[in-house]
């Protein structure tokens, strides 16, 4: 009886987190299951799909502990014939179930893995923008190659634009996040990493850094702004009449330590300022 009570309380338990868990998601604002841009979406379909799939298996197996374990219990006269290793029926429904769903599982895995490759550009017959995207150590730095300007801390793009973000770090080991937007890729010294995103509409998202950096890792976030065209056309204008010129020298300053950074705006860049963040720490003839 008390194997039975034991079984029972469990299960009611995670039942209990499980009504938990529902209540905090539609109460709360969940910024990966309110996406707002292609990827993001399609990230999300990928989630709720495959965790209907793994409930196909985790509900009756739940509901079946409490059956099971009230119906055997000590003291209880229900009669109990271990005959079921030769039942067809049995076998077919525990093992036929769960590789279905396994099967099913690995060709969205495949499908998924190409279509939301990070590296794949996104192509909905707009010109793309390109950022490269700098972690440092407690920010972000953000260039624009074409625009000629840079930022800290802040991103803006125009909405329905494919983005290219190209990432580095100077710092170590980083992971760039917009949650919103969809998709996380790491940020290493001397290597370049992509991450092709839209957003589908304007508006504000957060971004940030996923992966523990140290001290200052709690207030690595940065803000990324989507608008219209014409709004972020005049947001490069005043940032180019800004004054402030992005240089090797203004770089080194900029990359020693400091924590919850607010927004900062270059107006100029200094031209492949990029590939030299890049290669400075490349071996000798590479």
């Amino acid at each position: 009886m008390k194997r039975v009570f034991k079984i029972v309380i469990i299960t009611l338990l995670i039942v209990a987190v499980g009504a938990l868990t529902a209540i905090f998601v539609t109460s709360h604002n969940i910024p990966i299951l309110e996406p707002k841009g292609m990827i993001g979406m399609k990230e999300r379909e990928l989630i709720i799909t495959c965790s209907s799939l793994m409930l196909i298996v985790v509900i009756p197996v739940m509901i079946l502990a409490i059956v099971f374990g009230w119906k055997y219990r000590e003291g209880r006269a229900s009669k109990h014939t271990p005959d079921w290793e030769h039942n067809s029926i049995a076998e077919c429904c525990w093992w036929g179930v769960p590789v279905v769903i396994i099967i099913i599982l690995a060709v969205i895995t495949w499908k998924t893995s190409h279509d939301l490759n990070p590296f794949k550009p996104i192509e909905n017959g707009t010109k793309p923008i390109e950022i490269q995207a700098v972690a440092l150590n407690w920010k972000w730095l953000f260039i624009y190659p074409e625009q000629g300007i840079a930022t800290v801390n802040y991103v803006q793009f125009p909405e329905k634009t494919p983005i290219n973000f190209v990432i580095t770090a100077e710092a170590p080991m980083n992971s760039f996040w917009i949650p919103q937007l969809g998709g996380q890729i790491y940020a290493m010294p001397a290597m370049r990493t992509k991450l092709h995103l839209v957003a589908n509409e304007p508006g504000e998202f957060e971004g940030r850094n996923t992966n523990i950096s140290g001290k200052g890792f709690a207030g690595m976030i940065f803000k990324a702004v989507s608008s219209t065209e014409q709004d972020f056309q005049d947001w490069v204008g005043q940032v180019k009449s800004s004054g402030e010129s992005l240089t090797w020298e203004a770089y080194k300053q900029l990359v020693e330590p400091s924590q919850y950074v607010t927004m900062k705006v270059y107006g100029s860049v200094q031209t492949h300022l990029f590939d030299q963040i890049l290669m400075q720490y490349m071996p000798e003839g590479k």
